[in-house]
């Protein structure tokens, strides 16, 4: 029997328990974070360390691309026509949505380098979360994650897309919360989650 491996598993990392998972998913850390961490030794004897430092880059990626999306507009008027700062908004979306993922991937990566063991049924997500394909209902938490666009933490501004009512392709896609749990384990959700 083959060892099970959750949705969003990064391509390339074999499965956790596998005589070659550790290296695999080592040599995929890496890649994750800033070239300059192969000069640490450190991070490849103790994998659960490369893990976590990924985790908080991979977050801050996502975090630096969803600023990038609300700010992108006001920043870039005047420095660019209009349907260029379009082109960069529909950019932000689609890295936003690959930095997701892999901030997704590297928190099951450091989950299994804990020792955790997944199956079909610690997979799926808990009734009050949505499925990765489900945008989070409206007026729900969705977990730990933030609110969607109703209320925003104070001091932080709307999308632009927002605040100039919604203009063409603007507005990120809507994405779901991480599977289960709390962020912290799971990595983060796309820029939709502004």
């Amino acid at each position: 029997m083959g060892t099970y491996t959750p949705a969003g598993w990064p391509a390339g990392v074999h499965p956790p328990g596998s005589e070659d998972f550790e290296s695999t998913a080592v040599g995929w850390l890496l890649d994750v974070v800033p070239p300059d961490y192969r000069l640490h030794g450190v991070l490849r004897r103790y994998p659960v360390a490369l893990a976590t430092i990924a985790r908080y880059h991979a977050r801050a990626c996502v975090e630096g691309a969803r600023q990038g999306y609300r700010t992108a507009r006001t920043e870039l008027a005047g420095a660019l026509p209009p349907h260029a700062i379009d082109t960069v908004l529909a950019a932000y979306r689609k890295e936003g949505a690959r930095l997701a993922a892999t901030a997704r991937a590297v928190g099951l990566v450091e989950r299994a380098l804990r020792g955790e063991v997944f199956t079909p049924e610690t997979d799926q997500p808990a009734p009050d979360q949505p499925t990765p394909d489900q945008p989070t209902p409206k007026g729900s938490r969705g977990g730990s994650g933030p609110p969607p666009q109703a209320a925003r933490p104070a001091g932080s501004s709307p999308p632009e897309s927002a605040s100039r009512g919604g203009s063409g392709g603007s507005s990120p896609p809507e994405s779901a919360e991480p599977a289960a749990g709390n962020s912290s384990d799971r990595g983060e959700s796309d820029l939709a989650r502004t």
